[in-house]
């Protein structure tokens, strides 16, 4: 984010249940959160939306409810309402089963761990394949995140895949040659998908490039806005 905000507005705001943030407990859209942060800060400009996983999903969902906030997206490793559900091989269908039983035994920790070793190391890499101050952070995070759960729902209900072809504004898709099979394959099929979609797999992570490789993400991310404005 160093690097955007040198030239560039860049505003990050946490998401209902995510970061130091507290809100009320009640129903909610993370849409009109979105817009709220715009109204707020953006003055009222059209803005490029970034987002990763959960937080591309938003971002799809404000471009359709919202085109005229919306000039631009870049999609890192999105979620998207309506795409198919995912086949696992058998090797991460275990993985994803022993995570359902530490959250069904309420282990915190265990998940914690868990996740790290999916979604930030990637499910066919070795546990631990990204360490030191990356990995402490996403601990520190998500821990946060399990030990104050959001107890909210989400109001927001778009079936953005299907609506993709409405979406005409410059969009990046971003995704991990260390992610999940399914989640590369819907990347590849978005990036497809939309009118403008340009889609780029980064090499040497999985689903938060964010985290591990911050230096490229950010260069592309600086290079995709210049080319849009």
């Amino acid at each position: 984010m160093g690097q955007v905000a040198k030239t560039n507005t860049a505003i990050a705001y946490d998401r209902r249940g995510h970061g130091r943030t507290r809100a009320e407990v009640e129903d909610y859209s993370a849409v009109a959160d979105l817009v709220a942060v715009l109204d707020t800060l953006a003055e009222g400009k059209p803005a490029i939306v970034v987002g990763c996983s959960q937080g591309a999903r938003v971002a799809l969902d404000a471009a359709l409810l919202h085109p005229s906030r919306v000039r631009g997206l870049v999609l890192i490793s999105p979620t998207v309402a309506g795409a198919a559900d995912p086949v696992h091989s058998p090797a991460v269908h275990e993985l994803m089963e022993e995570l359902k039983r530490a959250g069904a035994a309420g282990d915190q920790e265990r998940i914690n761990a868990l996740k790290a070793r999916l979604f930030l190391d990637g499910p066919f890499e070795q546990e631990g394949r990204v360490s030191g101050a990356a990995r402490t952070l996403f601990l520190e995070m998500n821990g946060a995140i399990l030990s104050a759960p959001y107890r909210g729902s989400s109001i927001d209900n778009v079936a953005a895949y299907q609506r993709l072809g409405e979406i005409e504004v410059p969009t990046l898709v971003l995704w991990g040659a260390c992610d999940f099979p399914h989640i590369q394959a819907r990347s590849r099929q978005v990036a497809a998908l939309l009118p403008y979609g340009i889609g780029t797999e980064l090499p040497c992570t999985a689903h938060l490039p964010s985290l591990d490789r911050p230096a490229e993400l950010n260069a592309r991310l600086a290079a995709f806005i210049a080319s849009a404005t």
